[in-house]
């Protein structure tokens, strides 16, 4: 319940600042949140990022402002933050379907964009299956990259995706499956401060020896209790679709709430068949 009291709190600060070059930074430390945990649950739970919301909000108010009004539509586009009325004129199309001046001059069929309220809702009225782990802190031999906040989030941004393929191709899997004390795989996302705009994720085995080859690091995932979740399908798209039901169904419905620590992907031949791989968040009881 306090996550959805803290996405309604942003959406509040969002509206009061629309005319204004917030970014979700901004938000996320008026929260007292990490970028990324706040731009990942807003994400999830609404369907778009915080920028993609900001732009609608903003197109939005600027349509029914040029319809409503004798305003110049370069006076309305550095209104709303563009630059220039090239930009504004593009994004207006885009959204509206119809051009700025169009509007200014003999009206048109708008899209309306109205702000967000955050509520729980019930869908489907299937379970969401999990179970609680206590688990000791333990090792990886990992190949870390940095990438931004945004990667995670945008339906056309396959970034990580391409991080695993070209570990696959580039030596990386073999290394790693030669350093290991246990053939499991994992998919680690780290933990990061409140002022960074990128993320550590990395692809690593459990580390049973004391080398490091070069190129790779030592990731320490701290104890905790985890909540696991099963993501059930046959590609990496069933992922996507188990992060998308914990941040809509069971953060919002449960007791817990995810910490911000270490969260992973475990992919292992012990799992269930049809077990594509398990999501392990770190959470503790509200």
């Amino acid at each position: 319940m306090e996550m959805i009291k803290s996405l309604q709190q942003a959406v509040t600060y969002m509206e009061h600042h629309l005319l204004e070059p917030i970014t979700y930074e901004d938000v996320a430390k008026q929260l007292h949140l990490s970028n990324y945990h706040f731009h990942k649950t807003f994400s999830l739970v609404t369907g778009m990022t915080v920028g993609e919301y900001l732009r609608k909000r903003r197109l939005s108010l600027a349509g029914e402002e040029l319809a409503m009004s004798r305003h110049k539509v370069i006076d309305i586009a550095f209104k709303y933050g563009y630059e220039n009325p090239e930009s504004f004129t593009k994004a207006f199309v885009r959204f509206h379907g119809v051009t700025p001046r169009a509007v200014r001059d003999s009206g048109g069929d708008l899209k309306q964009f109205n702000p967000l309220l955050i509520k729980i809702s019930v869908e489907g009225g299937i379970a969401m299956d999990y179970r609680l782990v206590k688990r000791e802190g333990f090792k990886l031999l990992a190949k870390v990259r940095e990438f931004s906040n945004d990667s995670s989030f945008e339906t056309d941004n396959n970034e990580i995706a391409k991080f695993w393929e070209a570990s696959q191709q580039d030596g990386t899997f073999k290394t790693l499956h030669e350093n290991s004390s246990k053939g499991d795989m994992y998919g680690v996302c780290g933990p990061i401060s409140k002022e960074s705009n990128r993320f550590r994720y990395g692809i690593g085995v459990a580390h049973g020896t004391k080398d490091v080859p070069k190129g790779f690091e030592i990731w320490e995932v701290e104890p905790a209790q985890w909540a696991v979740f099963k993501c059930i399908g046959e590609d990496p798209g069933c992922i996507g679709k188990t992060w998308e039901r914990i941040f809509k169904e069971f953060l919002p419905g449960s007791e817990y709430q995810m910490l911000e620590q270490t969260d992973f992907e475990l992919y292992s031949d012990d799992l269930e068949k049809g077990c594509f791989c398990e999501i392990w968040i770190p959470v503790k009881k509200e």
